[in-house]
């Protein structure tokens, strides 16, 4: 693993685990009697945009899902600022797929970003004007203040994606999990999503991002971990993210397109 440097040039995996927003050691997460991640360890760098990479089946979003409990491991350890995940869940905001969403429940724009804020004041606590205004700012900040009002399931997939960050942001977290955002967006929509996102890295937030398009990785984040159900690399895009980790990852399921892609990018 690519740990952080320190003035002699490396650091103890101890003190890199200590000091990460996030770490996980040894997790394996099965379905049946074949593993979908295999004794997967981790560590993210605070401040950073992480991608989660890999093909397809990779285990990419079950490995996000076990981090959050939403999935039950077989075996391993999370650790969130160094602390049980029980103990910093306030600390984490999550953006599922947009494909796992019922989009079809009868909500306003502005209740789903006020969702944000329910562990704030409780399920059954009383949301204020302050609240609101709140909620507005964070669709404001995706480009989304004028469809408050709106049904959700009345969106588009890419506006309801911006909804769904707006919700994050309502929660005001230091570490950003999300599932495939830029899955079945508009350009437009990417592009709001992703400044979002650097914004959040700039104010010293940390994001990890489940991502599928490898053209845009250097573009997009400064730390990849690849999986192909077992860790295959991981470190600063520099030297993590090369045509060896990647042929490794993907071998032969590299599409042409992303081989053509990938060519210009790496070169």
């Amino acid at each position: 693993m690519l740990e952080l440097a320190t003035a002699d040039g490396r650091v103890p995996a101890d003190d890199a685990r200590k000091d990460s927003p996030l770490a996980v050691r040894g997790l394996t997460v099965s379905y049946g009697e074949k593993p979908a991640v295999f004794s997967v360890d981790m560590t993210v760098p605070k401040g950073s945009m992480t991608a989660i990479i890999g093909p397809n089946g990779a285990g990419k979003s079950t490995m996000l899902k076990a981090v959050l409990g939403i999935v039950k491991p077989l075996s391993g350890q999370v650790e969130v600022f160094g602390c049980p995940l029980a103990d910093q869940r306030a600390r984490i905001a999550y953006v599922p797929q947009r494909a796992s969403v019922d989009w079809d429940f009868p909500t306003r724009v502005i209740d789903v970003v006020l969702m944000g804020l329910y562990r704030e004041v409780g399920l059954l606590g009383r949301l204020r004007g302050a609240h609101v205004d709140r909620a507005r700012s964070c669709l404001d900040r995706v480009g989304m203040a004028a469809f408050a009002d709106r049904q959700i399931g009345q969106l588009s997939g890419g506006q309801q994606q911006r909804v769904f960050l707006a919700r994050a942001l309502a929660q005001d977290a230091d570490l950003y999990l999300l599932d495939e955002p830029f899955a079945g967006v508009d350009a437009a929509t990417e592009k709001a999503i992703i400044a979002v996102l650097k914004s959040l890295k700039s104010e010293g937030k940390t994001v990890v991002a489940v991502h599928h398009d490898l053209a845009t990785v250097r573009d997009y984040f400064d730390h990849v971990f690849l999986i192909n159900v077992r860790r295959i690399a991981e470190g600063p895009v520099d030297e993590a993210f090369t045509a060896e980790t990647l042929q490794e990852a993907y071998g032969g399921r590299l599409a042409s397109t992303q081989v053509d892609q990938l060519s210009a990018v790496l070169a």
